[in-house]
């Protein structure tokens, strides 16, 4: 069974970290749409000025950020002692858990810096668990490529492509996201099976498909396999997943919870000295 697009939903421009200009998709209207996961984050820029701020040191309690380079370099420096860089195809995931304090800074002055940040919500009962880290290099990205140029990376999950299945290289999680990067040549079709998830999200970023236009992201409803239709320049788009949690969500900026008293707490921690624990200390790899 194909999935259909039910839904379109536009990025909008914005701002976060010290000024970083950013396309995002985001926002209480949405929680429904991309649960289990919360935001997704677009850097597309050559102009310095738009980047160079980065995002530095701040909070975050009760879900993960997932960092996913396409061009330039990011620095990350925790609470944990991580401390790393990413490049073009590398990704960083962190579990913030109970707290984590970090910053990302760009690693650069001047070219393209191209990549993604994504939220990922946790469920009620992990939302205190201790916080993790894992790099990984592009290296480690399942990848595949077919005949006509058609091409797919995976982040995370599973996905049957031709003959081929690829697997992603963190462990299980309990939301089971599927993170994908795909590339569909010019007037070419891509089908992935994608498994048995209640829907699919693509997001185009670059070029346009039959159905969607760059920074649009499409909602795909039931079914296995997801047909991606490119048009006559080709298209690239991430495509996500995973077991929505249906969970009530509160959120105040870097801090996800469930109940507004939750945020509350998470506030009086962070300022007090609390929301990093000795539990959360220490070098911890997912």
């Amino acid at each position: 069974m194909y999935r259909q697009l039910s839904q379109v939903y536009p990025s909008r421009p914005s701002r976060d970290g010290d000024g970083v200009k950013i396309n995002r998709i985001a926002g209480a209207s949405m929680h429904g749409i991309l649960d289990p996961f919360l935001m997704v984050d677009e850097i597309n820029s050559d102009t310095a000025v738009d980047y160079m701020g980065g995002f530095p040191e701040h909070p975050h309690r009760g879900f993960e950020t997932i960092t996913y380079m396409k061009a330039g370099r990011m620095r990350h420096r925790d609470h944990m002692g991580n401390e790393g860089v990413i490049g073009p195809g590398d990704v960083q995931w962190m579990t913030a858990g109970h707290g984590v304090i970090h910053s990302e800074m760009p690693e650069q002055e001047h070219g393209l810096m191209h990549g993604f940040q994504i939220w990922l919500n946790l469920p009620a009962r992990d939302k205190y668990k201790p916080a993790a880290y894992r790099d990984i290099r592009s290296a480690e990205v399942a990848y595949y490529r077919d005949e006509v140029g058609n091409e797919a990376r995976l982040i995370a999950g599973e996905i049957n492509v031709g003959n081929t299945t690829l697997n992603g290289c963190l462990p299980a999680m309990a939301t089971h996201p599927l993170l994908a990067d795909v590339s569909v040549a010019s007037g070419a079709e891509f089908i992935l099976d994608v498994g048995d998830y209640e829907r699919v999200l693509v997001f185009v970023y670059a070029g346009d498909s039959t159905e969607l236009k760059t920074r649009q992201l499409g909602v795909y409803g039931t079914g296995d396999k997801l047909t991606l239709r490119a048009g006559e320049q080709g298209f690239e788009a991430l495509v996500l997943s995973g077991e929505a949690l249906r969970e009530p969500i509160a959120q105040y900026g870097p801090f996800v919870m469930n109940q507004p008293e939750e945020i509350e707490q998470a506030i009086r921690d962070f300022k007090e000295g609390r929301l990093v624990t000795q539990s959360t200390l220490g070098r911890t790899q997912l």
